[in-house]
C-alpha cells in the first residue's frame, strides 16, 4: 500500500534547502579567497536564515503529513456528515476522518493549485486509501463559491488554508455558501493562514506581502464569519495557524 503523499512540491517543502545549499557553496567560496566581509556576513547569514527555514518546514509546519484536529470540542459527538471545502490533497478530509470516527467527508476542490503535484481527485482518494479510510470519503469537484450541493445537508464544515487565498470577495461567497449547507445547529471549523513568528521566519516574503494592503494575513476573521452568519464559540492558534470554531444558530435561535 502507498504512503500518505499530499504532494506538495519541492520549492515548498525542500525551497529552503536548496537557497541553504547555494548561499553555503557561494559563502565557502568567498572564505576561500578572503572576499571581504561585508560580502561574507550576508551571505552567512542567508545560510542561517534558509537553514532554520527548512527546519520550520520539516519539523513545525509538516506541510505533507495530516493536519492535527486543533480543538477537541469540534463535532464531539464523533459522528455527522462533514463538507472539507478546498479540500487540496486531503489533509483535513484525513483529519476529521482520523480524530471523528462516526464521520463521513465529502471532500470539495476545484483542483487548481499548482502547488499540488498530481492534483486531482485520484490524489485524495489514493490518500485516503493508503490511510485506510476510502469508504468514508466522496470526492466533488467544485467551487466552494457556488457549491454544487443542498442546503443544510452538513452536520459540520471544515476548511483550511483555502478560504484565506480567495480575495475578499471570494472569501465572502465562499462563508455565505458554508453557511448554507450547515444544518441548524452545524460547526464550521474554519484554519487560516497566520503571520506568527514561525511564519515570519520561514516565509518572510509571503508575511509582508499578507500585511500590507488587503492582504489576507490582516483580515479580521471573526467578524467575517460573524457576518456571514456563523458566530465563532472557540478561538485559537497553532504555529502559521489561526483556527476558528463557529454554530450556525438553531432555528429557535439557540
Amino acid at each position: 500500500m502507498p504512503p500518505v503523499d499530499f504532494g506538495y512540491t519541492w520549492p515548498w517543502t525542500h525551497g529552503h534547502l536548496v537557497l541553504a545549499a547555494l548561499a553555503g557553496a557561494v559563502w565557502l567560496l568567498a572564505w576561500w579567497r578572503k572576499w571581504a566581509v561585508w560580502i561574507r556576513l550576508p551571505l552567512a547569514a542567508f545560510t542561517i536564515w534558509a537553514a532554520v527555514g527548512f527546519l520550520i518546514v520539516c519539523f513545525v509546519l509538516r506541510m505533507n503529513e495530516p493536519l492535527a484536529l486543533p480543538t477537541s470540542t469540534f463535532l464531539a459527538s464523533g459522528t455527522g456528515k462533514v463538507l472539507d471545502m478546498g479540500a487540496g490533497s486531503g489533509r483535513a478530509t484525513l483529519m476529521v476522518l482520523l480524530s471523528r470516527s462516526g464521520t463521513t467527508v465529502v471532500a470539495l476542490d476545484n483542483f487548481s493549485a499548482a502547488y499540488i503535484k498530481d492534483n486531482g481527485p485520484e490524489k485524495i482518494l489514493s490518500n485516503m486509501r493508503a490511510a485506510g479510510v476510502e469508504q468514508r470519503v466522496r470526492v466533488q469537484p467544485g467551487d466552494m463559491r457556488q457549491m454544487p450541493l443542498e442546503s443544510g445537508s452538513f452536520d459540520a464544515v471544515v476548511s483550511s488554508y483555502a478560504i484565506d487565498h480567495l480575495g475578499s470577495q471570494g472569501a465572502a461567497k465562499a462563508l455565505a455558501e458554508a453557511e448554507r449547507v450547515l444544518r441548524p445547529g452545524g460547526e464550521f471549523l474554519l484554519l487560516v493562514l497566520h503571520g506568527d513568528l514561525w511564519m515570519t521566519v520561514a516565509y518572510p516574503p509571503l508575511v509582508l506581502r499578507g500585511l500590507h494592503g488587503g492582504g489576507a494575513l490582516r483580515v479580521n476573521w471573526r467578524t467575517r464569519l460573524e457576518r456571514a452568519g456563523l458566530p465563532v464559540v472557540e478561538e485559537g492558534a497553532l504555529p502559521a495557524t489561526k483556527f476558528f470554531l463557529c454554530r450556525k444558530p438553531s432555528k429557535s435561535g439557540g
